[in-house]
């Protein structure tokens, strides 16, 4: 299979001393959530292929979630609505690539996956964490859905390492703090030799360590609050670019960021 990829990364996360440490998080400038880009089509056909192949594998939706689920599919339909390259009808939408999509009420997270790059990923408060609800996750970097389904932030950071009490502790007063008004991103960054865009792992499996470090993959992270339910959404713009594209000034920084 041909790589889906970018033709550059937007930003690196590793040279802005705002975003190189966690959770390094920046506000959303406008209203610059969902993002249309150079690989749209690409990636959007990969995502009806997961969808359509492996449904159980990329989406998850506990009961409780389902208010939550339809009060951010009618968000995204409005936000549509006045996105470039987008036609929405009471019935279906047309995407950028030109590949209507019929509006399914009944499966709210399995139709956005075929509508937007995104990754969604609904987090609810539960006690005093808050708990993974549901999600569209055609694209994990390395971990899987159905094992964290129902989870809260800390179990499902069990195995990365630097995510330690003083993180969630940060990250959690951030997502009691977010606002419906004012959404919040972050950025990452990991090396790999392979450019699967899917690439599901349990905890105990580690991600390969690349040799000859050939992909940069970034996910632009976005948290919004839905007004009326009070859940957090979790976005995931997934970028794979090949090293040899990243800018020399960034390739120069990623040794002493640890990349």
């Amino acid at each position: 299979m041909e790589p889906i990829l970018q033709k550059n990364l937007p930003f690196a996360p590793w040279m802005d001393p705002r975003t190189a440490r966690l959770p390094g998080i920046l506000p959303v400038e406008g209203d610059d959530w969902l993002r249309v880009d150079d690989a749209f089509a690409g990636q959007m056909a990969e995502r009806d292929r997961l969808i359509a192949e492996r449904p159980q594998l990329v989406h998850g939706l506990l009961p409780e979630a389902r208010p939550a689920a339809a009060e951010l599919f009618a968000a995204v339909l409005a936000r549509l609505a006045t996105t470039p390259g987008y036609v929405v009808a009471p019935d279906a939408v047309t995407r950028p690539d030109g590949v209507t999509v019929p509006l399914d009420h009944d499966a709210p997270l399995l139709t956005l996956g075929r509508l937007v790059q995104e990754d969604l990923c609904l987090m609810q408060a539960t006690g005093a964490e808050h708990v993974l609800t549901g999600a569209m996750l055609c694209f994990p970097a390395s971990w899987t859905l159905a094992e964290k389904l129902g989870r809260p932030m800390t179990g499902i950071h069990v195995p990365v390492a630097h995510y330690d009490d003083n993180i969630a502790r940060r990250v959690q007063r951030l997502f009691d703090a977010i606002r419906p008004e004012q959404m919040l991103w972050r950025a990452n960054a990991l090396v790999y030799d392979e450019h699967a865009l899917h690439q599901p792992r349990l905890e105990g499996q580690r991600r390969p360590r690349p040799v000859q470090r050939l992909y940069l993959r970034s996910e632009r992270q976005c948290l919004m609050r839905l007004p009326v339910s009070r859940a957090v959404v979790f976005s995931i713009h997934t970028y794979l670019v090949r090293m040899e594209d990243v800018s020399p000034e960034a390739r120069a920084g990623m040794a002493a960021a640890g990349l």
